[in-house]
């Protein structure tokens, strides 16, 4: 088990990081005592299904915990197999604009101006920044430039990718609403038609062989597994997790089925992490 601990100052973007440590495969706990840390990895580690990565949003709203931080972290070392600290800065500036942005309150403002709040976070911030695995500056972040910074970092350290789930349908049926993608086949000659194969569906090898023998067929295949191809690495810069390509013919059973299962055959060569469902089809 792997353990990070999120920390930084107030308005650095820590929310923005623990959903796209989330996105990567991190069970993310935010704003938990650092003195029950220890107790969540000891009932995690009993669990049924095995958490491999953990990471614990922590920052000065804990209160006086916050002082008890080293002291937890020196316990659950003793648990783990490691245990990192990403600390989370931005210049005065950033941090007053964000504030002014939001309306919200600096928890440290209450006495004084936003600038004196972020001063005296700082200061009592000072020990633990300097304890720090990794220190990241977001002054100039956006936050799709913070998520994609996230990714960068950690996600060798997570068998997570992104996620490619082909779906089948009938158009006849309604589109899928939440598809990212959408391939008509409907132009191609139909199955249906040929007595032997009307029964059938597209996870029949005669239906593919019949569907596939048209030079249209196969060149639709090949722009296909190009576009995608090309878009997978698009929609991991944009920091998407996971992509729904819906592939439609008429009813559903024959076409689509078809290119569902040919192109998820391919892109599992490719190693990529797909599979299909096959909305319509009959069963």
């Amino acid at each position: 088990m792997k353990v990070l601990i999120v920390t930084g100052l107030a308005g650095a973007g820590k929310s923005s990081v623990i959903k796209s440590l989330e996105d990567i495969g991190y069970y993310c706990i935010d704003n938990l005592p650092p003195n029950l840390m220890r107790d969540f990895i000891k009932i995690s580690s009993r669990a049924d299904e095995k958490i491999n990565s953990i990471a614990f949003g922590i920052d000065l709203r804990t209160g006086k915990l916050f002082d008890e931080m080293e002291n937890s972290i020196i316990e659950i070392k003793k648990n783990v197999d490691r245990v990192e600290i990403l600390y989370l800065e931005a210049s005065d500036e950033a941090i007053r604009n964000r504030y002014k942005e939001s309306r919200r309150s600096h928890p440290y403002s209450s006495d004084g101006t936003l600038i004196d709040g972020i001063k005296l976070e700082r200061d009592k911030l000072k020990d633990i920044r300097e304890k720090a695995d990794y220190i990241i500056d977001t002054s100039n972040m956006n936050i799709h430039q913070l998520r994609d910074r996230i990714k960068k970092t950690f996600q060798a350290k997570t068998a997570s990718k992104l996620k490619i789930i082909l779906e089948s349908f009938g158009f006849k049926k309604g589109i899928p609403l939440d598809v990212d993608m959408l391939f008509d086949l409907r132009f191609l000659p139909n199955p249906f038609y040929i007595e032997e194969l009307s029964d059938k569906t597209g996870l029949n090898k005669k239906v593919r062989d019949y569907v596939m023998s048209f030079s249209e067929s196969a060149i639709m295949m090949q722009k296909m597994t190009d576009m995608i191809e090309f878009l997978i690495p698009q929609f991991e810069q944009e920091g998407k997790n996971e992509i729904i390509i819906g592939i439609g013919c008429t009813g559903g059973n024959h076409r689509s089925v078809t290119f569902a299962f040919l192109i998820e055959e391919y892109l599992k060569s490719k190693e990529c992490n797909v599979t299909s469902i096959h909305r319509d089809m009959r069963r």
